[in-house]
């Protein structure tokens, strides 16, 4: 049954309790009760509320931005679970265009931590999600149906995509059982066809839910998974493949008493007033650590290179990553990748500093140890159990015919940017600096922050008074300059997020190659994400 709300009439009825009013009409003929009702859900988010701060909250990672949210569950021994591979999606059918697939958002029972179950909101049920691989310049169409109890939106991050699909904040697909039904353009509900033209490089992209004000409860959740994009020139290249090729996603979780997630959201449901209470509104920081939703675990590696694909899924937490022992030779991370691509020339790094929501494909050469060592991932951001990530266990000799070759790909190079300038602030404002903003502006999607050419390269000043990974929709970027000097090693190639330090300003040049339409730029610390710190941008 459709409803007869509009986007207009969601926005002006205020957010969270719009969209349940919403959901609750759509549904009333399609759920049965056991779904339309909030089963579990409370509990994700329920117990300490933030007051009792001795106890429950402190500082282990003075270089994220974010308060440290004890777990109340007992927690594992770290390095005794293997590390768990997300399984590749196949397609349900293929035609000589595009090649379909089909994911059904729910709720799940989980085991993450020994001896407790967690609820996980996820893609086919898991956390992480199900993997995607798709060849560049071939169409992928993704069927997600909503079988949660509340509103969704997905995001492809790091896609060239045209704005019906590319998971604008109240582009709602709402609950429904199955059926597809269009409330309004920009609504739907039961289940959504997302269509990705996929024009662009081979990438390590991910996909995760982007809901208006609820981003950051509903990714902790669980909704979040890999999209990898191959091409021909990728392919040809003798790196690391096969079981080889690891994907990584790494973040951080609370845990309540009950093994469920631990969240400290202001309202639970996710159905009126967004946002965390007030000691985690700079960003919400976990003690466990997880790669591919599994804590602190370990991975039997032959004595080899392989190919890590590594993402940083955190809410909000930074982490510098390091081997110990480091390798006796040589650099520890050979840089292959960054956000939307392979590099022209690899970069190597004894350590590297990764944001919420950045890539890093990086080799690492096994082979430089003995057979029989303990190479433990550390996070020198963090201290006691999130100063450790994962470990690896070199079991064998095995043969290895991989390399990483001095070049790898020619990118197309960044055009002279025009001679527009836009200067960005990211930064805390309100009598009670309550609200975080970007140009003093807290997000309105009514409004437009920013209009751009389509086929135009800009030159962008981005500052901070905090913290901020900024991530920008459709616009792909290079690191041109952090406080007039050169950018980071770690800033090499095309990308679609920039680490930004406090006090800093880092220039960019940004392309805006693909399609015209309404995107958004943000903060991807989700809780300032959610606390209204994005802007739309407008491609014409």
């Amino acid at each position: 049954m459709a409803s007869k709300f509009t986007r207009r009439e969601v926005l002006g009825l205020g957010g969270g309790m719009a969209l349940v009013s919403i959901a609750v009409a759509c549904q009333s003929h399609e759920h049965d009760a056991g779904r339309s009702g909030s089963d579990g859900h409370g509990s994700h988010g329920s117990g300490d509320d933030g007051d009792d701060k001795d106890e429950k909250s402190g500082k282990d990672d003075k270089s994220s931005e974010g308060e440290l949210l004890k777990s109340d569950a007992k927690l594992p021994q770290p390095f005794t679970a293997p590390l768990a591979i997300p399984p590749v999606l196949k397609p349900v059918r293929s035609d000589a265009d595009a090649d379909y697939y089909e994911i059904t958002q729910k709720s799940a029972k989980a085991q993450i931590l020994p001896g407790y179950t967690t609820e996980v909101w996820g893609y086919e049920g898991r956390f992480p999600g199900p993997t995607i691989e798709s060849r560049s310049g071939r169409k992928t169409v993704v069927r997600h149906t909503n079988q949660l109890s509340l509103p969704t939106v997905t995001h492809l991050h790091g896609g060239v995509t045209p704005t019906q699909y590319d998971g604008y904040p109240t582009d709602f697909l709402l609950p429904g059982n199955g059926g597809r039904v269009r409330v309004d353009k920009s609504i739907a509900q039961g289940s959504y066809d997302y269509v990705y033209p996929l024009a662009q490089p081979a990438a390590t992209l991910w996909y995760h839910d982007h809901r208006m004000d609820f981003t950051g409860p509903q990714v902790y959740r669980g909704l979040a998974g890999f999209h990898l994009i191959r091409d021909d020139a990728e392919q040809a290249l003798p790196l690391p493949r096969g079981d080889r090729d690891i994907p990584l996603m790494i973040c951080d979780r609370s845990f309540a008493a009950d093994g469920s997630f631990h969240y400290p959201s202001i309202d639970p449901s996710l159905t009126g007033k967004p946002g965390v209470t007030h000691d985690y509104m700079k960003g919400l920081l976990g003690d466990v650590i997880l790669v591919n939703g599994t804590p602190w675990p370990v991975l039997e590696v032959d004595a080899a290179k392989y190919r890590f694909r590594i993402l940083n899924a955190s809410n909000a937490r930074r982490y510098q990553l390091a081997l110990d022992p480091p390798p006796p030779k040589g650099a520890a991370f050979t840089q292959i990748g960054s956000d939307v691509g392979l590099l022209e020339r690899p970069v190597n790094h004894d350590s590297f500093a990764i944001a919420s929501a950045e890539r890093f494909e990086v080799v690492v050469d096994f082979s430089a140890y003995p057979v029989g060592t303990q190479v433990t991932l550390v996070n020198r951001f963090g201290s006691g159990t999130t100063g450790h990530v994962m470990r690896f266990h070199v079991a064998r000799k095995a043969s290895d015919d991989s390399s990483v070759p001095s070049t790898l790909v020619k990118r197309d190079p960044l055009a002279a940017p025009s001679s527009v300038t836009r200067s960005v602030k990211f930064s805390r404002s309100g009598s009670g600096y309550e609200t975080w903003t970007i140009n003093g502006n807290a997000f309105d999607p009514n409004r437009v922050d920013a209009r751009v050419t389509l086929g135009s390269t800009e030159r962008w000043l981005i500052k901070s008074n905090a913290h901020h990974p900024v991530h920008i929709h459709m616009g792909h970027f290079q690191v041109l300059a952090r406080n007039g000097k050169d950018p980071r090693p770690s800033d090499a190639g095309w990308k679609d997020t920039v680490d930004v330090l406090p006090e800093e300003e880092v220039e960019i040049g940004i392309r805006f190659a693909g399609y015209r339409g309404r995107y958004v730029f943000h903060c991807h610390n989700l809780e300032h994400e959610d606390m209204a710190m994005m802007a739309n941008l407008e491609v014409t």
